[in-house]
């Protein structure tokens, strides 16, 4: 990862996303995904753009098994709000935010510098982290080599 990077603030809009709740490790992923978007098709609901992952703590600042994270994929139509059910799936809306974004290119592994990178860049040009981080999954890992792969990653901000 450069030393600098590209940073845009921008605002994303609010928009209603399928969305499964986790706690515990990163490794959970895969078969997180294949969770939502099993309950998807079953539910009849079609996907409407990029899936994305939001992130409410870090390793490192809690144990693996303590992560709290959530995967989500945008709807189409005008699904209402569903859920969570027994197993933390459900339709939810997700605020409009302002947020300070910046590209990933790399395996998902690698992914921890540019978070560093962006939380130094946020802190260094005022501004304050005032949600979660998100992630915005732009390639398919099954059909983009791991160091082709790109992520959006951004957090939340306000000016200071």
């Amino acid at each position: 990862m450069p030393s600098q990077i590209d940073v845009a603030i921008r605002d994303l809009q609010p928009q209603m996303v399928a969305y499964v709740s986790m706690r515990g490790p990163y490794t959970k992923m895969q078969q997180a995904f294949g969770t939502l978007f099993g309950w998807l098709g079953r539910k009849g609901l079609v996907p409407a753009g990029p899936p994305s992952g939001a992130y409410y703590n870090a390793p490192g600042e809690v144990p693996e098994d303590q992560l709290l994270w959530e995967l989500r994929c945008p709807v189409a139509g005008d699904s209402p709000p569903i859920g969570p059910d027994e197993n933390g799936l459900g339709v939810k809306l997700v605020e409009a935010a302002q947020v300070a974004a910046t590209m990933h290119k790399g395996p998902f592994q690698k992914v921890g510098m540019t978070w560093d990178a962006l939380g130094k860049w946020i802190v260094a040009n005022g501004y304050q982290i005032v949600g979660p981080g998100i992630e915005i999954y732009l390639s398919d890992p099954g059909q983009t080599k791991p160091e082709d792969l790109l992520t959006e990653v951004a957090f939340p901000v306000c000016k200071t």
